[in-house]
């Protein structure tokens, strides 16, 4: 079996923590069991899925943008399929699957699993998954799908109503409904409609096939390159919707979406996070600070207070499904980022009326981690280390690095940085008219071993 998690999001339901580099399934705040360490959502649904002993290769599906962090977050464990551009969830799984089969040259007869990377829910789940696999394996129907029993009418879930029963735990499909009023959903609930959960499987071959409708070419590089010919179309609406052969298998354990602050909320351990005053006179208000700065809250109930670099949230927990609506009108950078090398956080950015502008940032290098050879076009660096100790390598001059050191990097300027035994923490000043991230070009560089 071969497991393809699905990895997208802009990130706005949770400002201002998450952002377009940084969605909800990247936020490190859920507990971890019996330990005082938190996890992400992504982290937390892959290390279940070991745990469930799915024995499965696992392939993330995400935007370039979400690359780093998913290799900041999970390793070198699991192979990442990034898009060129987002097309909607059957695009996709389109791209994932030929890179299976083109790539990883995955057997058409290979069973796939597609499944959403943040779901909050037990190991039942996953074991449901399993039953999925077997379903396939055994012929029950060409396209199998999990269906979460309700706990309430909800307008934000398509529905599955099934039919007659095709094994011991699969049914049929009579018909699907797509996001229905309130009404609706509770008269498909008393038909004993399920949620549909957005997890699919199915042999690889059956979804190459339908890939190549659209596009079809002998490497995956072509492939990719051609992938604004997918439609841009949900798998639900151009697979699950028109499949032949198609059957449900039912979960009724615990399932839910925390995509909201008012959700994501009831499963913190602490009320508290990071530079917090409180004087405790005040109820269920969760504060969380990911800023240096302290954040004092005086008899407040009820309320998420949240702040990053992107931004300071107030909000009532029952009116934090509106923040979306306008978090989406924020046309600002992403203000912290993870990187497959460590992470930064923008300090301060300054345009001046000539519109030559400052940028400064604080960057921190994990361990042996390394930023790649590059130079830029339209800026000027200054970089000054106040943690740690490294190696610099600057237009072929290599460096030792320490804390107290400044560096200056013209435009045309290589260079690259590798961090030591300890986390290395500069401070990097852009200076120019131009400063945007995709002002960089990378070179070939290959750190010696034992250096």
């Amino acid at each position: 079996m071969q497991i393809i998690l699905l990895s997208g999001g802009s990130g706005t339901r949770l400002w201002p923590l998450s952002n377009d580099a940084r969605s909800k399934q990247f936020l490190r705040l859920l507990p971890v069991e019996n330990s005082e360490e938190r996890e992400s959502m992504v982290q937390r649904v892959v290390r279940q899925i070991r745990e469930a002993g799915l024995d499965a290769p696992m392939t993330v599906a995400t935007s370039v943008t979400q690359q780093d962090s998913i290799i900041s977050q999970l390793g070198q464990g699991v192979s990442i399929v990034t898009e060129p551009s987002r097309r909607d969830t059957f695009p996709a799984i389109c791209l994932a699957s030929e890179f299976l089969s083109k790539v990883k040259n995955c057997s058409p007869d290979e069973v796939v699993v597609v499944m959403p990377c943040d779901p909050f829910t037990e190991l039942g789940y996953f074991k449901a998954i399993a039953e999925m696999e077997k379903a396939v394996t055994a012929g029950v129907a060409d396209l199998v799908l999990m269906g979460i029993r309700p706990t309430y009418p909800s307008a934000k879930y398509g529905y599955v109503l099934p039919g007659d029963e095709l094994s011991d735990d699969a049914l049929t499909v009579c018909r699907f409904v797509e996001k229905p009023d309130v009404p609706t959903a509770e008269k498909l609930i008393s038909e004993g409609a399920f949620w549909n959960g957005g997890v699919f499987a199915f042999r690889l071959g059956y979804l190459t096939k339908i890939a190549e409708r659209y596009v079809s070419y002998p490497s995956f590089d072509e492939i990719r390159a051609h992938y604004a010919d997918f439609p841009k179309i949900s798998f639900d609406y151009e697979v699950a919707e028109k499949a032949d052969s198609v059957a449900v298998i039912p979960f009724a354990g615990e399932w839910r979406d925390l995509g909201t602050w008012n959700t994501l909320t009831d499963e913190l351990r602490h009320h508290t996070y990071g530079n917090v005053t409180v004087d405790g006179s005040g109820q269920n208000t969760h504060i969380i600070n990911e800023l240096d700065i302290p954040l004092m809250c005086i008899g407040t109930s009820n309320l998420v207070v949240a702040a990053s670099p992107d931004g300071i949230l107030v909000t009532e927990k029952g009116r934090s499904e509106d923040i979306k609506a306008y978090a989406d009108k924020l046309k600002n950078r992403p203000m912290y980022e993870e990187r497959r090398w460590g992470f930064y956080k923008v300090i301060d950015f300054v345009e001046f009326p000539d519109g030559f502008c400052a940028l400064t940032k604080q960057l921190t290098l994990n361990p042996g981690a390394s930023i790649s050879y590059q130079e830029h076009q339209c800026r000027d660096e200054v970089w000054t280390f106040i943690d740690g100790s490294g190696e610099m390598v600057l237009d072929g001059m290599r460096l030792n690095v320490h804390r107290g050191d400044t560096f200056r990097i013209m435009k045309g300027q290589k260079h690259t940085l590798r961090a030591g035994e300890k986390p290395l923490t500069f401070i990097e000043v852009q200076t120019g008219n131009n400063l945007v991230e995709s002002d960089i070009i990378r070179y070939p560089f290959e750190w010696e071993a034992g250096e």
